[in-house]
């Protein structure tokens, strides 16, 4: 199974800042472009928030036209420039979120059991897990003990070291930490929100964020800096599970189209004048 997820968004309507500086929309639809043209394709794609920037039923109609021409099925959740309400109604017959309450639900069709979660905090940047999701989550994972899992949430569970971004993400990550590690199961945590490749252990597993698919966030490590966004290349994160193995394989994929350079065919060097010094071996 080949599991991918793409975060952090932010498509606007046309002539917004964030369209015309960052071009959000067009890196969306790049993006589509570069999954479709993954060999093996994925079997499931997750976009884990802040999919639009002001929560506008104008810019979620937007975001699913430039969604339209994804192969994969697609499952959503909420991000702190989500609206919750607008979201259920522009995804809601695609059939997979509630009708009412928390935007938590579960894909059970693949090998790898998917759980989606619910972080938002209406009119605030952090994000938090209240007891009645905590309790949701619980008992989710309650009813398959034995089927490998993967959560995924928008605001990410740890801290990195990026003081301001610390500061918004999942307040009380305590809760989440002491669900799953009473759960074996859970093979890895997917959040986005920080727009940045991190991975850490975290409550006996693995837990992750992925890059945007436009702007990232600057790594500013130092404490007390601002935020800087930057034009690193835009990325999606592949989650490749091998079912007989019971492996979770984590892997970084760019966003672009650029040609692909081969060097080595696997017979032979593919060259056609001598490598520079530093590449002879």
């Amino acid at each position: 199974m080949l599991l991918a997820q793409i975060s952090d968004t932010h498509v606007q309507l046309p002539g917004g800042e964030l369209d015309r500086y960052y071009d959000t929309a067009g890196h969306l639809a790049r993006a589509v472009a570069h999954l479709n043209a993954l060999s093996p394709q994925p079997d499931v794609v997750l976009l884990t928030g802040d999919t639009v920037d002001a929560g506008a039923p104008a810019e979620y109609a937007r975001l699913r036209e430039i969604l339209a021409p994804l192969r994969a099925p697609l499952f959503v959740i909420p991000g702190n420039h989500d609206e919750r309400e607008a979201m259920r109604a522009a995804f809601g017959a695609d059939a997979y979120l509630p009708a009412d309450g928390f935007l938590q639900y579960v894909v059970e069709e693949w090998p790898l059991r998917l759980i989606a979660l619910d972080t938002v905090v209406p009119g605030e940047p952090g994000g938090r897990l209240c007891e009645a999701r905590l309790r949701w989550l619980d008992a989710r994972l309650a009813e398959a003990p034995t089927r490998p899992t993967v959560l995924f949430l928008h605001h990410p569970p740890f801290q990195t070291g990026m003081t301001l971004m610390d500061r918004m993400g999942l307040r009380e990550p305590e809760g989440l930490a002491r669900v799953v590690a009473s759960h074996s199961q859970v093979r890895h945590v997917l959040a986005g929100h920080l727009h940045r490749p991190i991975v850490t252990a975290f409550a006996g597993t693995i837990a992750s964020t992925c890059p945007s698919t436009a702007h990232q966030v600057a790594l500013d490590l130092p404490p007390d800096t601002g935020l800087s966004v930057v034009m690193e290349p835009p990325a999606a994160t592949l989650l490749y599970y091998d079912e007989r193995a019971d492996t979770l394989v984590h892997h970084l994929s760019y966003v672009g189209e650029r040609p692909r350079h081969v060097l080595h065919d696997g017979q032979a060097w593919q060259l056609h004048e001598a490598p520079p010094a530093r590449f002879r071996g």
